[in-house]
């Protein structure tokens, strides 16, 4: 298997805030989100930006099968950079 090239923080950040806009453009998904998180949506849009709401917005994806492969297939990106993401964000526990 190729080695995986590096990934930064701020690109880890990225990505989340590219699934933030993804599960924010379906309703029912953004519903889950908010339901998961405890926030309201203006909550969501004040704190986008924060580490911490990014790392909740991968684990959403990540414990959420389908909307994380329609997010990777809408990006086009493997799977599993979600998952790489996710260790560089607050709050992460290795299984």
């Amino acid at each position: 298997m190729p080695r995986q090239p590096p990934l930064s923080r701020d690109d880890a950040e990225t990505l989340a805030l590219q699934a933030l806009a993804h599960v924010a453009a379906d309703q029912a998904a953004l519903d889950r989100l908010l339901a998961l998180t405890g926030l309201a949506p203006d909550q969501l849009r004040a704190r986008a930006a924060d580490p911490t709401v990014l790392a909740g917005v991968l684990d959403y994806l990540l414990g959420n099968e389908a909307d994380l492969l329609a997010f990777c297939s809408a990006l086009g990106i493997d799977p599993a950079l979600p998952a790489r993401a996710r260790r560089l964000l607050p709050g992460y526990m290795e299984p």
